[in-house]
């Protein structure tokens, strides 16, 4: 599924498939680059043991990823991604040659970096499909993250800064009520960009006023552009729901961390510090963890149990892996051997039951 890809156009196939699963679901940040996550709590989650996925300009200068990936051409993204060896980039194939911004590398040559083939034969049904051997391509980054995030073996993933929607600013939809324009917050953009239109309320109108904020950092599309952009996050969102069964065969969750996002009517919505306190809960709080004692004491930290830990040896297959044959004691005759079935249960190989008389061979 991932390799590295050389200057050479030589191939490295890398073994990362299944890399992050753990005894428990593991779990994955993804950041999106909504303007809701300049509300957040971005400390908590850059604290939070359990590491961050970002797409595209998504976290900057808010919080570092500890994976990375885009869908976008290479320039329009920072150097001190690609070049920081400990943000590990997953990136289509198609962009191994593009150059790094600012230098003259090829994203190829970048450390921590690992690219895949992608797959745009992919349906809601098959949306993780584990014999795919390819990321899905759907045109959009939110999507191919889930993808990869599932083939490293995470399996809950919490999405913050998803807002998934592009809003009229409070200065645009009083400008649009100044002509009989009502907005519905249920609606895209653009159905209220043509309501504004028909009112004779023309895009560059409505951009002389103050705009509403699109990203969490500063960058803006105009009107129409912005307008595209929210179909494709509608459709996006539509695609995720309808790939509910998918995810779930798959075992995978998603739980919107992002307030007033599309996604929240379709996937289960938690609070960052909840989600913070189940993290702790599951893998351990690093600034309130006690060290006094560690080195000095050998003290028993099991937690508590109902019942005994013991290892058993797991069951195996009489026809895959045929046991040895039975030895001789010293009280039991090699013809005695020949006649004994024996039980396998639990993976234990020392019971043994003897044949009835009956199914004993007779005697010659």
């Amino acid at each position: 599924m991932f390799h590295r890809l050389h200057t050479d156009g030589t191939r490295t196939e890398v073994a990362l498939e299944d890399a992050f699963a753990g005894p428990a679901p593991s779990a994955c940040w993804i950041i999106g680059g909504g303007p809701s996550l300049a509300a957040l709590d971005c400390e908590a989650i850059a604290r939070s043991p359990v590491p961050k996925m970002a797409v595209n300009l998504a976290g900057t200068q808010l919080v570092r990823p500890t994976f990375w990936t885009s869908y976008d051409p290479s320039c329009r993204f920072h150097r001190s991604i690609y070049l920081d060896a400990g943000v590990t980039k997953f990136i289509h194939r198609r962009r191994a040659m593009e150059l790094v911004p600012e230098t003259t590398f090829k994203v190829c040559e970048c450390p921590a970096t690992f690219f895949f083939e992608r797959d745009k034969s992919r349906g809601y049904a098959d949306f993780l499909s584990p014999a795919a051997k390819g990321i899905v391509d759907w045109a959009d980054s939110l999507v191919q993250a889930i993808d990869i995030l599932h083939r490293l073996g995470f399996r809950t993933l919490y999405l913050a800064g998803c807002e998934m929607r592009i809003r009229p600013s409070h200065e645009q939809i009083a400008r649009g009520a100044e002509f009989g324009v009502e907005y519905d917050p249920r609606e895209p953009l653009d159905d209220f960009l043509k309501k504004c239109r028909r009112a004779s309320l023309s895009d560059k109108d409505l951009e002389a006023v103050a705009p509403a904020a699109q990203y969490h950092f500063p960058e803006h599309k105009p009107l129409r552009s912005a307008a595209r952009t929210d179909a494709h996050y509608d459709r996006i969102a539509q695609s995720l729901r309808l790939s509910r069964r998918s995810l779930s065969l798959a075992g995978v969750r998603l739980i919107s961390a992002t307030p007033d996002s599309r996604l929240n009517d379709w996937f289960p919505y938690r609070g960052v510090r909840e989600i913070i306190a189940d993290i702790h809960a599951t893998t351990g709080d690093p600034l309130n963890e006690p060290v006094t004692g560690l080195y000095r004491d050998r003290q028993d930290r099991t937690p508590p149990l109902s019942t005994r830990m013991k290892d058993f040896p797991p069951p195996r297959h009489a026809a895959k892996h045929p046991l040895p044959p039975p030895i001789a004691t010293a009280n039991e005759t090699r013809a005695e051997l020949d006649v004994e079935l024996l039980v396998e249960g639990e993976g234990l190989r020392a019971a043994t039951v003897r044949a009835r008389d009956e199914d004993r061979p007779a005697a010659r």
